[in-house]
């Protein structure tokens, strides 16, 4: 089934799938909910971006005929009743009453009510030329967004550089007179928006076209796609709870942890947050470690298996050098890989911590760099062919990127202050 057979279904259940999805993020479970096939449900949200599209307003206005008239309508016509009886009835005119039949109806058959809710639906949605479309009145904006996009900027920093490069509107004020508004800019979401409706606008094979040409012409592209983490259709935030796996023995909770900041709430030295990062099948991975004072990030080469042994292992000959102010705390997810932590903290003086389930703003630091980090490692892909020297060059590379968080300064930096003081 297509998107058309969707677009013909009555908003009540097209509303019910949506909300269904958005709330399980499982297609199976909406496609039973409204009674289709799973593989019906994944077209449809395929061909949309995963956006669920915006309802056509027709039931705002006191102004506008409701499905409930026109039912009216269809029977009023079918017991014979003329176009003035029917709108005496609705306390419509008998213009509104022959208009909509003129404009809905099907000519040479009798007026149905849910095929002219149909069309009046259609009619008036009137989609509207995307801002960063094939066709937009802002192409210099677009060629922009494609140049930052292809450099692997996120549509977040896209829209905030935009914004802060362009000048204040002069035409537009605040309350105490002062301009605000930015022109030449756009917002992050327009720009997802551009991205995921593939049908509209055509941005996404625009920018793909462009990494592929620099591929074929031997220049580095630090993504495959799109956007820097792969994706292609938005998917819904949803509360997925866990298997019922064991549970990590002798385990510390991160509510025992003592003080990790200062009476400022600036982060104290030596604590750190680590997790991995999965590869294809979840067959290989490459731990994270992020410094919290700082940002500074190490990667853990482990090529052999994500074992809690290899694990525990790489993290020992990460540790060896470290200076004692550095070893004082390690927040981790609730993985089986540290279920050695308690010899990892006998061998390197680290007391390691475990994060609440399904917690993942308790270790903010670490999920954005892991986040980063797909820029360089894609999800899907087998992470085990990456030499340690070419995770070092990663993390050096990280290391040297300019972070808001810190006022524009670099991890490498911070560290090396704080190292040195």
């Amino acid at each position: 089934m297509g998107l058309s057979s969707f677009k013909r279904m009555l908003p009540g259940v097209q509303k019910q799938m949506w909300e269904t999805y958005r709330c399980t993020g499982c297609s199976a479970v909406a496609a039973a909910a409204i009674g289709v096939s799973r593989e019906s449900v994944q077209n449809w949200v395929q061909a949309v971006g995963g956006i669920a599209p915006r309802p056509a307003r027709l039931e705002e206005s006191p102004a506008r005929l409701r499905y409930s008239d026109r039912v009216h309508i269809a029977v009023g016509l079918g017991l014979g009743e003329s176009l003035r009886s029917i709108g005496r009835r609705l306390g419509r005119p008998p213009c509104t009453i022959s208009r909509e039949i003129r404009r809905n109806g099907r000519p040479g058959r009798a007026y149905n009510a849910e095929h002219a809710q149909r069309r009046a639906r259609e009619a008036a949605a009137r989609p509207q030329a995307l801002k960063l479309g094939v066709d937009s009145v802002h192409p210099d904006l677009r060629r922009r967004v494609i140049i930052e996009l292809v450099a692997g900027r996120s549509p977040h920093q896209i829209s905030q550089r935009l914004r802060a490069e362009s000048p204040p509107r002069p035409d537009r004020r605040d309350a105490g007179g002062g301009p605000v508004g930015h022109s030449g800019t756009v917002a992050a979401e327009t720009i997802y928006r551009a991205l995921f409706l593939q049908a509209r606008g055509g941005l996404k094979r625009e920018v793909e076209a462009v990494l592929k040409a620099r591929r074929d012409a031997g220049r580095t592209a630090t993504q495959a796609g799109a956007l820097r983490s792969g994706k292609t259709v938005r998917k819904p935030r949803t509360a997925r709870r866990g298997t019922g796996q064991g549970q990590i023995p002798d385990m510390i909770k991160i509510a025992e942890r003592p003080a990790t900041t200062d009476t400022d709430g600036n982060w104290l030295p030596g604590h750190h947050e680590g997790d991995l990062i999965l590869g294809k099948a979840c067959q290989s991975a490459i731990g994270t470690i992020v410094e919290r004072s700082t940002g500074y990030l190490w990667l853990l080469h482990l090529p052999d298996g994500h074992t809690a042994h290899h694990v525990r292992v790489a993290i020992t000959a990460q540790l060896a050098g470290w200076p004692d102010m550095l070893k004082q705390s390690l927040t981790w997810d609730r993985g089986k890989e540290m279920s050695q932590h308690r010899q990892i903290s006998i061998d390197t003086g680290l007391q390691v911590y475990f994060a609440d389930p399904h917690s993942p703003w308790q270790r903010p630091g670490n999920e954005n760099i892991n986040g980063l980090l797909r820029q360089y490692f894609p999800k899907g892909t087998d992470l085990s062919i990456h030499s340690a020297a070419e995770l070092q060059r990663v993390a050096d590379e990280m290391n040297d990127r300019p972070r808001a968080r810190f006022g524009y300064a670099k991890p490498i930096e911070l560290m090396t202050e704080l190292v040195l003081h």
